[in-house]
C-alpha cells in the first residue's frame, strides 16, 4: 500500500460507536449503512484524529461532546501505511504509523507510535509534520493564498517606498549645512597661510637648536683638548717618584739583610736569656707553691684547734644534756635525706629527658613511616600511569598499522568480514565506521572533534530499514553489541547550509575542519552531530568568551583544543572538563610524534620512580636506625625509672631511721673524748710538717735570689751586642721613612692627576656626551618635523638667532589668534567636520540608493510574479473547465466555469441535452436535485484531478439523485478513483449493488442502528 493511505480505523466510545474496527482497501472503499449507523462518524473521527477542531467538523461544539453518552473517554486509532519512497521517517516508525487520539472530559492527547506499538512522539508539531508531509489537508489550488500573499507584499513595498522617500528628504538640511561649512573654509584660508608660515618658522627654529648645539660641541671639544695637554706633566712627576721608590726599596732590602744577620748572631744569646728566665720562673713557682702549702697547713692547723675547742664544748653540753640527741647524727641523717632527694630529682630529670627524646624519636619515626607510605602510593600511581601510557602506545601503534581499529577495536574488523560474507543481501553496502572516512584539516583539533562526536564516529550508515536489520544481524554474529546504525538516503547531495544558519563567529566549526570524499558522511554529521553549530577554539579563556559572553546565534557547543566542552542552555552555563586519559584524538594522523611523546613521558616517569625508590630505601634505613635508637632509649628510660624507684625506697628508709633516732636519748661522750685526743695528736704532727715546709721555703728564696743575680750579669754582658742591632734597625727605619715620603709624593701627584686633570677631563667628556646626545635628540626631533634639505630650500636659518626666530613665531601666533577669534572652530576642525559630514551623507546616500535599488528590484519581481499568477490562474481555470466538461459529458451535459478573481465570485453555466433551444442555464437552482448533485460531483472530481493527496473521502455524494444519475455518478466515481490511483473512501446510505466488485474495490456494510 502507498505511503499515507489508511489501512485500519479503530473507534472506542466515539459518538455512537462503543467499539468499531474497520479495515480499508488500498484503492476504492464503499461504506454503506442506514441512517444513524455511524457512517459519518468514521469521517468525523479521521478529521479529529488529524487535529481538526470540533467546531470545524460541524458535528459538535467541543471534543468532549464526541464521547459516547455514559462513558468517560473516547479513543481513535488510525493505522497509516508508511511504505515506499514517500515514507515518513521509516527508520523511526517502520512500515506503519499508528496515530492515537484520546479524549477525556477535561483534556485530549495525541500519541504517535511505530509499527510495534512503541510510543515515538506526542507533540502537536510532530503530527503537523506528518500531515504536511502527506498533504492530508489541501486547500484546492492555493490561488487565493498566493493572491493574498502577493497583495500583502505589494502593501509592504508601498510602505517601504514611503519610508525611503522620507529618508531621502531627511538629508537635504545636512547638504545645506555642508555648503555653509565650505564657505567658512574659504574665509579661513588666510589664517591657514599664517599657520603655514608659523610652521615654516618652527621648522627653522628646530634646526636652529641643532646648529646651536653643534657650536657648543665644537667649544667643548677644544676645552677637552686643552685639559688633555696637562696629563704628560703630571705623569712625569708620578714617574719620577716611582723611580725614587724603587731605588730606596733596594737600599731597604740591603739594610734588612744586615739586620737579619745581626739577629742570627744574637739568636743563641736570646735562647740563653729565655732559659734563664724559665729557671727564674720555675724557682718563683716553687716558692709560691711552698707558700701556698704553708698557708694551707696553717689553715688546717687552725681548723683542728677550732675542732678541739668545739669538741670540748660538745662534751660539756653532752654532759649537761644527756637526753638531747646527738647533733652530728641529726645532721648526718638530714644530709643523707638531702642527698637522696637530690639524686631522686636528678634521676627524675634524666627519666623525663629520656622520655622526651623517646617521644621526639617516635614522632620522627611516624613522619618517616608516613613519607614511606606516601612515596609507596606515588610509586604505585606512577606504575599504573606507566601501564596506562604503555596501553596508549600499543593502541596508537595498532592504529598506526590499521586506522580501522580506532573506531571499535578488533570487533570492527570482525564486522567487516561478516559484511563481506553477507554482501549480496544488502541493497547498498553499509558505510562505516564514520570516523574511518573522515579526515581533519589540522591535527590540533583531533581531540576536540573526538570529544564532540564521540560514539558517532563508530556508527555505520545504511540506506534503508532492511539493510539496518541485516547489519544488526552481522553485528550480533560477531558479538558487536550496541552498534549504532543510522538510516540515511545515499542519493542525497551534500547539504548546502546558508551562512545565516551558521554561528556568527570567526572561529572554525567542526564542519569546516573535517573532510570526506563521501557526501553522505558529512550530511549525517550535520543531521546527527550538528557539526555546523559546534565551534572550535584554541584555549579555555577564548572558549568561555565565545560560549558565554557573546551569545552567538546558532551556537550549540564550544570545544577547546584539549577537549573541554562549554555550552549554555538558557541562563545555565555549563563547562565539562576534558578527559585527561586521552592524549590524541582518533582522527589524529601524526601518531608517530604522539608515540614518541608518550614514550618520553614514560621514560621520565620511570626516572622519577627510580629516584623515589632510592629515597624510599634511604628512609627505610633511617627508620631502622631510629627504631634501634628508640629501643636503646626505652631501655635507658626503664633503667632510670627503676633507679628512681630504688632511691625513693631508700629515702623512705632513711626517713624512718631519722624518726627512730629521735627516740634514742642515750648519749655517749667517750667517742667525743677519743676524737678530741686524736685531733690534738694530729695538731702535733701538723706542726712538725709546717716546720719542714719553712725550711724548704728558705732554700727556695735563696735559690731565686741566686738565679736573678746570674740573669742580671748576663744581661749586662749582652747589652753591647744588642746596641749594634738597634743602630741597624734605626737605619732600616730611616729607609722606610724615605719610602713612605716618596709614596706620599707619588700619591699627591696621582691625586692632582685624578682631581685636577682626569676629573675635569671626565666631566668635559660627560658634558660633550650630553651635548652629543642633545644634538642627536634635537636632530631626531628636527628630522621628524622636517628634513634639513627642506629648511635649506626655505632659505636656511640665515644668521637668525634662536631669540629672533622665537620672537617672530610669537608675533605670528598673536596675529593668528586674533584672526582665529572670528571663528570658534579651526580650519582643520571645519575640514574634518566637512569630511565627516560628507562621508556620513555619502554613506546615507549610498545606503538610500541601495534601498531604492532593492525596492525597485522587489517591485519588478513582484510585477513579474503577479503576471505569472494571472497566467497560472487563467490556465487553472481552463483546466478546471475542461475536466468539468469531461465529467459532465458522460451524461450528455456541457458546461463552463466562470471565476471572477476580482470580486471573488465563481459561477457555473450548464447546457442540458434535452433543451432543443440549446439555451444555457445560468442559475443551477433551476436544475433538479439530481442534476444539481451530479454537476456538483463533476465539479468536485475536477478539483480532485488538479490536486494530490494519499487518500480522499466523500460523504453522501449521491443524495437527491435518481437511479440513472446515481448509476452514472457511481461509474464516474469508480472509474476516476481507479484511474487516479489514490485511496478513496465513499460513504453513502444507498444501495451500491450496481457497482461491480473487483480487486480495487472494497465494500463494507455498517450494522443497523439499535432501536
Amino acid at each position: 500500500m502507498a505511503a499515507g493511505t489508511i489501512s485500519r480505523i479503530r473507534l472506542e466510545n466515539f459518538m455512537c460507536h462503543s467499539s468499531l474496527h474497520i479495515e480499508l482497501g488500498e484503492h476504492v472503499n464503499f461504506i454503506t449503512g442506514q441512517n444513524g449507523s455511524g457512517k459519518s462518524a468514521i469521517l468525523t473521527a479521521l478529521c479529529v484524529a488529524f487535529g481538526c477542531r470540533a467546531k470545524n467538523t460541524q458535528r459538535a461544539a467541543s471534543l468532549k461532546d464526541f464521547i459516547k453518552t455514559g462513558c468517560s473517554y473516547a479513543s481513535i486509532l488510525v493505522d497509516i501505511n508508511n511504505h515506499g519512497e514517500d515514507a515518513f521517517k521509516p527508520e523511526v516508525f517502520g512500515n506503519v504509523i499508528i496515530l492515537e487520539r484520546r479524549i477525556t472530559e477535561s483534556s485530549s492527547s495525541t500519541v504517535l507510535k511505530d509499527q510495534h506499538g512503541r510510543k515515538v512522539a506526542h507533540r502537536k508539531d510532530d503530527l503537523v509534520e506528518i500531515i504536511e508531509h502527506f498533504n492530508f489537508f489541501f486547500k484546492a489550488t492555493l490561488l487565493q493564498q498566493v493572491n493574498d500573499l502577493l497583495g500583502s507584499i505589494r502593501k509592504n513595498l508601498n510602505v517601504v517606498d514611503s519610508i525611503v522617500e522620507e529618508l531621502e528628504r531627511s538629508i537635504m538640511p545636512v547638504l545645506k549645512e555642508l555648503d555653509d561649512i565650505q564657505d567658512k573654509i574659504k574665509n579661513m584660508e588666510h589664517i591657514e597661510e599664517i599657520a603655514h608660515e608659523i610652521e615654516n618658522l618652527k621648522k627653522k627654529l628646530a634646526w636652529a637648536w641643532v646648529y646651536d648645539v653643534d657650536k657648543k660641541i665644537g667649544e667643548q671639544t677644544e676645552k677637552l683638548e686643552k685639559l688633555r695637554e696637562r696629563i704628560p706633566a703630571c705623569q712625569e712627576r708620578i714617574d719620577r717618584n716611582t723611580a725614587i721608590i724603587e731605588e730606596v726599596r733596594k737600599e731597604f732590602i740591603v739594610k734588612k739583610e744586615n739586620v737579619r744577620s745581626f739577629l742570627e748572631k744574637t739568636q743563641e744569646v736570646r735562647r740563653m736569656k729565655e732559659k734563664m728566665q724559665h729557671d727564674i720562673h720555675e724557682a718563683v713557682k716553687l716558692k709560691m707553691d711552698l707558700e701556698k702549702e704553708h698557708a694551707r697547713g696553717m689553715q688546717v692547723l687552725n681548723k683542728m684547734n677550732t675542732r678541739v675547742r668545739r669538741l670540748e664544748v660538745q662534751v660539756h653540753e653532752f654532759q649537761l644534756k644527756r637526753m638531747q640527741q646527738t647533733q652530728a647524727e641529726v645532721f648526718q641523717v638530714e644530709d643523707s635525706i638531702w642527698e637522696l632527694q637530690q639524686e631522686i630529682n636528678s634521676a627524675n630529670l634524666c627519666a623525663t629527658r629520656l622520655s622526651e627524646e623517646e617521644k621526639k624519636l617516635s614522632e620522627e619515626l611516624q613522619d618517616i613511616i608516613k613519607s614511606i607510605s606516601d612515596i609507596g602510593k606515588e610509586i604505585d600511581e606512577d606504575g599504573r600511569r606507566i601501564n596506562h601510557l604503555k596501553s596508549q602506545i600499543e593502541d596508537l601503534r595498532r592504529r598506526q598499522h590499521d586506522k580501522l581499529t580506532a573506531f571499535g577495536g578488533d570487533r570492527v574488523q570482525s564486522l567487516y568480514r561478516s559484511i563481506e560474507r553477507h554482501h549480496s543481501r544488502f541493497k547498498c553496502p553499509p558505510i562505516g565506521p564514520i570516523g574511518y572516512h573522515v579526515q581533519l584539516a589540522s591535527d590540533c583539533w583531533s581531540l576536540a572533534v573526538d570529544c564532540a562526536l564521540g560514539r558517532l564516529l563508530d556508527a555505520f550508515i545504511v540506506s534503508c530499514h532492511k539493510d539496518s536489520l541485516i547489519l544488526r544481524e552481522c553485528a550480533k554474529e560477531v558479538k558487536y553489541h550496541n552498534l549504532q546504525i543510522i538510516i540515511y538516503d545515499f542519493a542525497k547531495p551534500r547539504l548546502d547550509i546558508p551562512n545565516h544558519l551558521l554561528p556568527s563567529t570567526t572561529h572554525p566549526t567542526i564542519l569546516s575542519v573535517i573532510h570526506s570524499k563521501n557526501p553522505t558522511i558529512l550530511n549525517v554529521l550535520v543531521d546527527q552531530g550538528h557539526t555546523e553549530r559546534q565551534v572550535l577554539v584554541q584555549d579555555y579563556e577564548v572558549g568561555k568568551s565565545v560560549a558565554f559572553d557573546k551569545r552567538i546565534r546558532n551556537l550549540k557547543e564550544v570545544y577547546t583544543s584539549d577537549g573541554c566542552k562549554m555550552f549554555c542552555r538558557g541562563s545555565v552555563e555549563t563547562i565539562l572538563p576534558p578527559n585527561r586519559k586521552w592524549r590524541a584524538g582518533r582522527l589524529c594522523t601524526s601518531l608517530g610524534e604522539k608515540i614518541i611523546e608518550i614514550e618520553n613521558e614514560t621514560a621520565e616517569i620511570k626516572k622519577i620512580n627510580s629516584e623515589r625508590w632510592d629515597l624510599k630505601g634511604k628512609l627505610v634505613i633511617d627508620r631502622d636506625n631510629i627504631n634501634s635508637k628508640l629501643r636503646t632509649l626505652k631501655r635507658k628510660r626503664e633503667d632510670e625509672e627503676q633507679h628512681l624507684e630504688r632511691k625513693k625506697v631508700q629515702l623512705d628508709d632513711t626517713k624512718k631511721i631519722s624518726i627512730a633516732n629521735k627516740h634514742d636519748t642515750a648519749v655517749d661522750t667517750s667517742e667525743l673524748e677519743a676524737e678530741m685526743m686524736q685531733v690534738k695528736e694530729d695538731i702535733g704532727n701538723k706542726e712538725l710538717v709546717l716546720e719542714k715546709i719553712n725550711l724548704k721555703l728558705t732554700d727556695a728564696l735563696r735559690e731565686e735570689n741566686d738565679k736573678r743575680a746570674s740573669y742580671k750579669n748576663f744581661i749586662g754582658s749582652a747589652h753591647a751586642e744588642m746596641g749594634s742591632i738597634s743602630d741597624a734597625e734605626h737605619e732600616l727605619q730611616l729607609v722606610e721613612e724615605k719610602i713612605n715620603d716618596a709614596q706620599q709624593d707619588k700619591a699627591h701627584y696621582e691625586g692632582v692627576m685624578e682631581r685636577k686633570v682626569l676629573a675635569p677631563i671626565k666631566m668635559a667628556e660627560s658634558e660633550l656626551t650630553d651635548l652629543q646626545q642633545l644634538h642627536q635628540e634635537y636632530f631626531e626631533k628636527a628630522s621628524r618635523i622636517c628634513a634639513e634639505k627642506e629648511v635649506e630650500a626655505l632659505g636656511g636659518v640665515g644668521g637668525s638667532t634662536l631669540e629672533q626666530l622665537s620672537d617672530r613665531i610669537n608675533k605670528l601666533n598673536q596675529k593668528f589668534q586674533q584672526e582665529s577669534r572670528r571663528y570658534t572652530e579651526t580650519i582643520d576642525d571645519l575640514r574634518a567636520l566637512h569630511d565627516k559630514k560628507g562621508r556620513k551623507i555619502l554613506r546615507k546616500q549610498q545606503m538610500y540608493a541601495g534601498f531604492r535599488g532593492k525596492l525597485n528590484a522587489c517591485q519588478k519581481a513582484l510585477d513579474l510574479r503577479w503576471r505569472k499568477f494571472q497566467r497560472n490562474a487563467g490556465l487553472l481555470k481552463r483546466q478546471l473547465t475542461w475536466l468539468f466538461n469531461e465529467h459532465l459529458g458522460k451524461k450528455g451535459i456541457s458546461g463552463h466555469i466562470n471565476v471572477d478573481y476580482k470580486n471573488e465570485v465563481l459561477s457555473v453555466d450548464l447546457t442540458m441535452p434535452q433543451d432543443a433551444s440549446r439555451d444555457t442555464v445560468r442559475d443551477t437552482r433551476g436544475l433538479s436535485g439530481g442534476e444539481r448533485s451530479f454537476s456538483t460531483l463533476c465539479f468536485t472530481l475536477a478539483l480532485h484531478g488538479m490536486t494530490e493527496a494519499p487518500f480522499r473521502a466523500m460523504d453522501e455524494f449521491d443524495v437527491f439523485m435518481d437511479a440513472v444519475s446515481r448509476k452514472i455518478s457511481l461509474d464516474t466515481l469508480v472509474d476516476f478513483a481507479v484511474a487516479q490511483g489514490s485511496q478513496w473512501i465513499f460513504i453513502t446510505p444507498h444501495d451500491i449493488s450496481m457497482v461491480k466488485a473487483g480487486d480495487r474495490i472494497k465494500k463494507q456494510q455498517m450494522a443497523a442502528p439499535r432501536g
